[in-house]
């Protein structure tokens, strides 16, 4: 038995499976084996299809990464599904690895979680509160990367975060006015209205004088800190956002934009 949520070891281990059946030809082999190490459930996802370059493993789950497919396949997708399964592993407690000797040679990803000392008790739901913890319970996250967007709306809701997503800053502002967020993660290089102007919008409503900005973006020149600044940005990150990061964030806890 592990302490862990079903819904999300199901996305982390179909997206392993899903994976395997990518990089693997037709006729190929796919295995899962489950074995207790050290009082540690130990999940393998092995293939013997194309393989990773040693050069590309340290990066296999750094976000959008994707391997080589120049071995006449083609792949859709922006390479996230990895990086999401590392995250909700870690959210676990957990580790997941990776091992490869070379192209041509399989893959195999290890999952490692804690098991329990003992068996769980029976369900027993009771009615609790509102959560003590963080302001930041409604979070707007705005980002033209629709994939992006929903991974990291992923990531929040297993935080325990309401959450909406905008694609547009015409979109960004509406919503704002709408959902009334606590938090919002806005990219700067947005269709129809950029970040900076959003957040001029927003801050200039009664509404949102004390919502916390933060402008989460490709650009990180010392120029584009200060126009951050200047627009009324609460704190300036640069994509991705680690993991460490943004529970900093969840937790109040950011540098200024300064």
């Amino acid at each position: 038995y592990l302490n862990a949520d079903r819904t999300r070891l199901i996305q982390v281990f179909g997206n392993l499976i899903n994976n395997a059946c990518k990089f693997t030809d037709k006729g190929g082999q796919l295995s899962l084996t489950v074995e207790v190490v050290d009082q540690a459930a130990v999940i393998s996802v092995r293939d013997n299809g194309i393989g990773i370059t040693p050069t590309q493993l340290p990066k296999i789950f750094d976000m959008f990464m994707q391997a080589d497919t120049s071995m006449e396949r083609s792949v859709s997708g922006l390479g996230i599904g990895l990086a999401l399964v590392k995250n909700m592993v870690e959210m676990h407690g957990g580790t997941v690895e990776v091992r490869s000797a070379g192209l041509g040679h399989g893959t195999v990803f290890v999952v490692r979680m804690a098991i329990m000392d003992t068996l769980p008790l029976p369900l027993v739901v009771q009615a609790t509160g509102p959560s003590t913890g963080s302001a930041a319970q409604r979070i707007l996250v705005v980002d033209d990367n629709v994939d992006a967007a929903v991974m990291l709306q992923r990531l929040l809701q297993l935080n325990g975060r309401e959450t909406r997503i905008a694609h547009t800053g015409l979109e960004a502002v509406e919503l704002a006015n709408q959902f009334m967020p606590h938090l919002i993660l806005l990219d700067i290089g947005l269709p129809l209205l950029n970040g900076y102007e959003v957040c001029r919008r927003i801050r200039a409503q009664p509404w949102g004088k004390d919502i916390v900005i933060i402008a989460l973006t490709g650009w990180g020149q010392e120029e584009d800190r200060k126009r951050s600044r200047e627009a009324g940005f609460t704190a300036h990150f640069v994509k991705p956002l680690e993991r460490a990061a943004l529970m900093q964030v969840l937790g109040g806890n950011y540098p200024a934009a300064a």
